[in-house]
């Protein structure tokens, strides 16, 4: 009975989140961008759809007009073919192909503006596995994942600073979400030491998002040595992965 009891519990406890991420707006984020830099590889990919659909429609129109002198004119059959044809070609190649979300592998590959874009990009598509609270600091990391990729920019990408900077954003911050999302879902919302991993993922990402400002404050001051001393203890303060609770607690 007492089982019953809490899974009742907890499927409203998931109803109610639900409904409250709908109305605040949960198919909102499933688009909008969360920062710069993943907009910016949206309209990459974009752009090269367009150009995928322009250059086809041009090879179709090329075709055409060979087989119009050929046959001294396509003829009303010949011109509906041609349009039937781009027809399909551009909705073919304005959904395929579809833009691939980065693995979290590769985030922390490349130069650091990259590395920030494709972070903001991973991050937008785990958000909506996330709680409310938590969606909410990623939405609102993006604006400081910007502001730091703007920041490194300036800096020496040997820099210790720099390297230790590429740890927390594409190491440590998608190594947090990723931990939590292991965790069985029907677990999320159970206290274990007097927090649940929802509360503790919630609490991480508020620490980092707290670590971004103040490491990009540091950048914008100058202070590299600082900042490169500090950041040898983010393994220490965020390093270590949120456990699942053990099922039979």
């Amino acid at each position: 009975m007492n089982d019953l009891t809490r899974d009742s519990d907890r499927i409203l406890q998931d109803s109610a989140m639900v409904l409250r991420d709908n109305r605040e707006g949960g198919r909102h984020r499933r688009a909008r961008s969360i920062g710069q830099g993943s907009a910016s590889l949206k309209s990459q990919h974009l752009m090269r759809k367009l150009v995928r659909v322009l250059l086809a429609t041009f090879a179709i129109l090329v075709a055409a007009s060979f087989a119009g002198m050929i046959l001294n004119g396509i003829g009303f059959w010949g011109l509906l073919i041609t349009v039937i044809a781009i027809l399909v070609a551009t909705g073919t190649l304005g959904i395929f192909p579809k833009m691939k979300v980065p693995k979290r592998a590769d985030l922390n590959k490349g130069d650091v503006r990259s590395m920030v874009g494709r972070t903001e990009l991973w991050l937008e598509n785990q958000r909506l596995a996330l709680p409310a609270p938590a969606a909410r600091i990623v939405e609102d990391m993006g604006v400081q994942l910007d502001a730091l990729g703007l920041q490194l920019e300036t800096v020496d990408q040997d820099h210790p600073a720099t390297r230790e900077v590429r740890k927390l954003v594409g190491e440590v911050l998608p190594e947090t979400v990723d931990s939590y999302q292991k965790i069985p879902r029907h677990l999320r919302a159970e206290k274990r030491a007097g927090a649940s991993p929802d509360e503790q993922l919630t609490d991480s990402l508020s620490k980092i998002s707290k670590e971004i400002d103040s490491v990009t404050r540091q950048l914008a001051e100058g202070s590299l040595d600082d900042l490169a001393i500090k950041h040898r203890y983010l393994d220490y303060r965020y390093g270590g992965e949120i456990e699942a609770p053990d099922a039979n607690s």
